[in-house]
């Protein structure tokens, strides 16, 4: 058994011999519900983390939020100057509300452990915890420091803490996102769409429906024009999607409606068809008389394209999951994740959570055997060498 060998077989011991204290630390997980926007509890998760991650060595630092309950930053305290570091990012966050665990109770089966906020993505930052585990009982030292940040807004579009992600992805060598695979088979995430959100206002005229509906100006009937322009946007084969999520208008069924507004998503798999998307969608005009548009909105989260850069660390991904006897494949999330913003600035690769199903689901679950082979390819990824790919390479 050459050298390598021997490493990941004595990782994979370590973390086999932790499977019932990863299970127990991720039900504890489960039980803090951590609710976007609820700062008491997400105290109460990032207090647990931190403390698990001083108990390894690690420095920590945690930022309050303003509206959100803010982030957690940790780092060797023990580390070699002048060495590049690699972003382990996870988020606490999850959709479901306080109490949520009562009516969705976690449940234990020989296969799968199925709870609020298990699969998204608190399996993923137990991985986190018993990597650098691993790593700290085995002494081993990677050459590219880990530093991890663990946010508490992702849920609702990173809006606090992206500066911080930005910041540290700019000088990062790589980043691993800790979010959940991509079905059954786990997939390992190489390229997410990028998200817009647009709201489109038609001003018309009020009229009373029975007595003058000539003098009025039906912006209902407008905005419907505008939808169908909009869902003409749809372009399969290029992975564009425009969907016209939420619609209100009008004051009383005896009234011509005088505003109108509709809210839309899209998703686009690369910047230049984003630019392409909101263009078309900024430059629609009325087409009945006497209506106006008012059009806000962009691409708020660029798409995490399939750089050259991504692929080398799929292609690590694909090295490490040989050595482990694991079958690895990839696929492109129609969602987004703040990979999509350390993707703009160094090499990134998302999904490496535990493979399972249901994220916001009720039937939301993990499947147990699954956690420590994904927490131990996260390990012999952290342990690589620098990818020196910056800058950019498309």
């Amino acid at each position: 058994m050459n050298s390598v060998n021997q490493i990941v077989a004595e990782i994979k011991t370590f973390l086999d011999s932790k499977q019932e204290e990863a299970l127990s630390y991720l039900k504890l997980l489960v039980k803090t519900e951590s609710p976007t926007g609820s700062k008491p509890a997400i105290d109460k998760i990032m207090e647990l983390l931190r403390q698990e991650l001083e108990t390894l060595d690690y420095y920590t630092f945690r930022n309050p939020g303003n509206k959100s309950g803010g982030y957690l930053f940790a780092r060797p305290k023990q580390r070699k100057k002048n060495i590049p570091i690699q972003l382990l990012i996870g988020h606490c966050d999850t959709v479901w509300g306080l109490n949520t665990i009562k009516s969705m109770p976690m449940t234990d089966t020989r296969e799968k452990l199925s709870g609020p906020g298990v699969y998204d993505m608190k399996a993923g930052l137990t991985q986190i915890i018993f990597a650098i585990k691993a790593l700290h009982h085995l002494k081993l030292a990677p050459s590219v420091t880990p530093v991890i940040l663990i946010n508490s807004d992702e849920e609702t579009g990173s809006k606090e803490s992206t500066s911080i992600i930005k910041k540290l992805a700019i000088i990062a060598d790589r980043a691993y996102i800790l979010e959940p695979p991509l079905g059954l088979q786990g997939k390992l995430k190489t390229a997410r769409k990028g998200i817009g959100r647009f709201t489109i206002t038609v001003k018309g005229k009020a009229a009373h429906a029975g007595l003058d509906p000539e003098k009025g100006v039906n912006a209902i009937v407008e905005l419907s024009h505008q939808i169908q322009k909009l869902y003409a946007m749809n372009d399969a084969e290029k992975g564009i999607t425009v969907n016209v999520g939420t619609i209100t208008g009008g004051i009383s069924p005896n009234v011509v409606a005088p505003e109108s507004t509709a809210v839309i998503d899209v998703r686009v798999l690369n910047q230049k068809d984003g630019k392409f998307i909101s263009d078309k969608i900024h430059s629609l005009k009325p087409t009945i008389p006497d209506t106006t548009l008012e059009i806000h909105g962009k691409i708020g989260r660029q798409p995490m394209e399939k750089t050259k850069r991504n692929e080398t660390l799929w292609n690590l991904a694909l090295s490490k999951a040989k050595l482990m006897n694991m079958n690895l494949k990839d696929a492109t999330a129609g969602g987004g994740s703040d990979g999509n913003t350390t993707s703009l600035y160094t090499a990134t690769l998302d999904g490496l959570g535990t493979t399972g199903d249901g994220a916001h689901a009720q039937h939301e679950f993990i499947l147990k055997e699954k956690m420590m082979e994904r927490t131990l390819l996260l390990t012999l990824l952290i342990l690589d060498k620098p990818l020196n790919l910056k800058p950019l390479q498309r």
